[in-house]
């Protein structure tokens, strides 16, 4: 069976004939990205909203072409537009604009933003908070950087940042020419958080335009440098922090963090399902807190179930990346500034954040295809 490749893919939609234009999708320039997860293909066409009804029988033409290929599972398509957005102001006292210094490339207003260096950039995700989403992410991105792979790690919580207390941050970021931040590093990590400028004890009362755009000067007024890898720690839900960076990032997938119940996996499912919709593809769940081990006699115990979040990938055609246990050095280490990967090295919960790190970076390894066009969604 011939592997599935996004240039057979386009070559697929050249057959499917956009009426308007009496061109392929491919030749009038409707077709946006293309991703391919394990049978799984999902296609974005880039439209005018004011034809998005007219074009609902085209978008299903590129479904069933895209369906009837060999080894497809299962095929979205999804319409798209770009439309002007007003650059975000930046927050008061913060005397720069976007455009200073190398790393602020942006097409546009609402365009793509490009953080130069940095290969991948990954969202590490979960439908509902306190699921573990944070120290999932802290540990990944250890494990990554453990494997010999230059990380960074940003957090993306601007409500409940996490990162200066499970890192042990305390100092503030510098900026040697006042345009860009440096970066604080951490345990061979390059970081950065909200929580690094403002004091722990403040509430970020900011409206959702406000969460935009310290997101995105977090992104391009950061130097960062070369980094294999960015993860970032999104808060938990689909609001304006997930949506800013489906727009306007080129991620290249997103994990999905979950607890096995049932109340968990319904809320990761929307993650999921909302990642699919602006094509950026899913490298898989984790379940974590998949059980309880006693640290005193090592029993363990099932105490919110197990398994659940292995049948969901296994249901949504996603790779499941590994379980980690519910266990007290994995939260008192955490606690104390000092990640359980690098606070305890030779752990078998070290291992586990390792192997799902070594899952991950093997995905990203073999989908080298390029930046993926960061689409905006069309609410209808």
């Amino acid at each position: 069976m011939a592997e599935l490749t996004e240039s057979a893919i386009r070559k697929v939609l050249e057959t499917v004939i956009d009426p308007a234009s009496g061109t392929s999708v491919v030749a009038s320039g409707l077709l946006g990205g293309v991703a391919i997860r394990g049978g799984h293909v999902a296609v974005t066409l880039d439209v005018d909203p004011a034809r998005g009804t007219a074009l609902e029988p085209l978008r299903q033409a590129c479904e069933q072409a895209v369906r009837a290929m060999p080894g497809v599972l299962s095929a979205t398509a999804v319409m798209t537009a770009e439309r002007p957005v007003a650059p975000p102001p930046a927050p008061q006292g913060h005397n720069h604009g976007h455009s200073h210094g190398p790393a602020a490339k942006a097409t546009g207003g609402g365009g793509r933003i490009d953080v130069p260096g940095v290969r991948h950039i990954i969202a590490v995700a979960s439908g509902k908070g306190g699921v573990g989403k944070s120290t999932t992410a802290v540990n990944l991105a250890l494990g990554l950087a453990a494997n010999g792979i230059a990380t960074g790690l940003l957090d993306a919580d601007i409500y409940g940042p996490s990162m200066p207390r499970m890192l042990g941050v305390t100092e503030k970021p510098e900026s040697l020419d006042g345009k860009m931040l440096k970066p604080i590093e951490r345990y061979g990590l390059r970081t950065m958080s909200i929580g690094y400028i403002v004091n722990e004890d403040t509430p970020m009362i900011w409206r959702g335009p406000m969460v935009s755009s310290a997101l995105e000067q977090m992104l391009r007024d950061v130097q960062w440098g070369e980094l294999d890898v960015l993860v970032v720690d999104m808060p938990p839900g689909t609001g304006d922090a997930q949506l800013t960076l489906a727009q306007r990032v080129a991620l290249a997938g997103a994990v999905i963090v979950s607890t096995p119940q049932d109340i968990a996996l319904v809320d990761a499912r929307k993650g999921l399902a909302m990642f699919r919709k602006v094509a950026v593809p899913v490298l898989g769940i984790v379940e974590n807190m998949s059980y309880f081990l006693c640290p005193k006699c090592g029993e363990r115990s099932e105490i919110f179930g197990h398994g659940g979040a292995r049948e969901e990938a296994e249901k949504l055609g996603v790779p499941f990346l590994g379980e980690v246990p519910l266990h007290l050095d994995i939260r008192t280490t955490s606690d104390s500034g000092h990640p359980i990967v690098v606070d305890k090295p030779d752990s078998p919960h070290t291992q586990v954040y390792k192997n799902i790190a070594g899952r991950v970076w093997k995905q990203l390894s073999a989908n080298q295809r390029g930046a993926r066009k960061a689409p905006t969604i069309v609410v209808r």
